[in-house]
């Protein structure tokens, strides 16, 4: 078997037009040898996970004249946007043009047609996206109620680092609000009104704003977001994800990171052990507890902060 002709570097990790090529960089058929993947016609792409949306997006890029960008699903997932996992994992890109361009037609990919309010674009790791209000508001037709919430908390929350600290929000409740007017007849915008009275600052996660959700739709009052919580000494005991302070009750959503780190593991045993040293309940919430069991969980709740309320009414003596 012949040995291929190295590519070069600065064609791996991209796609790229077949007619960006200079001339005599290698021989033509070299385009055609197996390393060298076909996103579309006339399109030649080195090393790319076709199961990576930013990938996705790469090998779509060359094709987008001026005036297109990656709208709806495909924004939403470029921003990091939380979205249920039957949305995330679809493959389709959807690319937007403003009313007076022609949206594109080509296989895998949904073409859209926006007006003026609409045609907002931002430049964003790379790519041409439309604007984080924009995307929120058009996925107002394809998300649930929670989700819509879920998805304006981490716009205005901001990514959550390692260090406890935040990237900068992408937008904020007002701006959200203002998309809804500019919005007004369109697909979807009674659930932006609905959502947007719901969307809070400071969020880490789809699960928290899931969980903080059904508390408040089981009739409880709506739990703290993320603040520090202190013991009457004024030690602090930790940040939980929600609490309630009136039944010295915290919330911790434990996804599977939880589980697979031993040292995470230790600290959540010890993060619980400061809690209900203290006289607090701290509540671990799991996968199931926030979709799928979700009855069986708030009755647990219920539960617990009766048990809070009737310890804290002993220790007072009444």
């Amino acid at each position: 078997m012949r040995r291929l002709e190295p590519l070069p570097p600065w064609l791996h990790g991209r796609a790229f037009l077949t007619t960006d090529v200079p001339p005599g960089t290698f021989p033509i058929d070299r385009l055609r040898a197996p390393d060298v993947q076909r996103p579309s016609r006339g399109v030649r792409a080195i090393g790319l996970d076709p199961d990576a949306v930013r990938d996705r997006c790469l090998a779509f890029q060359p094709r987008m004249p001026r005036g297109q960008a990656f709208s709806h699903l495909t924004a939403a997932q470029l921003y990091g946007i939380p979205l249920p996992p039957w949305l995330e994992a679809r493959a389709t890109l959807h690319v937007a043009v403003n009313e007076v361009r022609q949206p594109p037609r080509v296989r895998g990919v949904v073409g859209h047609s926006l007006e003026g309010v609409e045609a907002r674009f931002w430049w964003w790791s790379g790519f041409v996206v439309t604007d984080p209000v924009s995307t929120w508001c058009q996925l107002a037709s394809v998300l649930s109620h929670y989700d819509l919430v879920a998805a304006g908390d981490y716009l205005v929350s901001g990514r959550p680092l390692d260090d406890g600290s935040r990237e900068p929000a992408l937008t904020t409740i007002d701006a959200l609000r203002a998309g809804i007017a500019r919005y007004a007849g369109r697909r979807g915008v009674r659930n932006m009104r609905a959502a947007i009275e719901r969307v809070r600052a400071g969020v880490d996660s789809r699960p928290e704003t899931w969980l903080r959700l059904l508390l408040v739709d089981d009739g409880l009052p709506e739990p703290v977001v993320n603040q520090p919580v202190f013991d009457e000494a004024g030690n602090r005991l930790g940040k939980p994800d929600l609490a309630y302070h009136w039944a010295r009750t915290v919330f911790d959503y434990e996804g599977e990171g939880h589980l697979v780190s031993k040292q995470r593991f230790k600290a959540d045993i010890v993060r619980r052990e400061v809690f209900e040293s203290a006289l607090w309940r701290y509540v671990r919430v799991q996968s199931g507890d926030v979709f799928d069991d979700q009855r069986s969980f708030l009755l647990r709740v219920r539960r617990i902060i009766a048990q809070q309320a009737s310890a804290r009414t002993h220790s007072l003596g009444l």
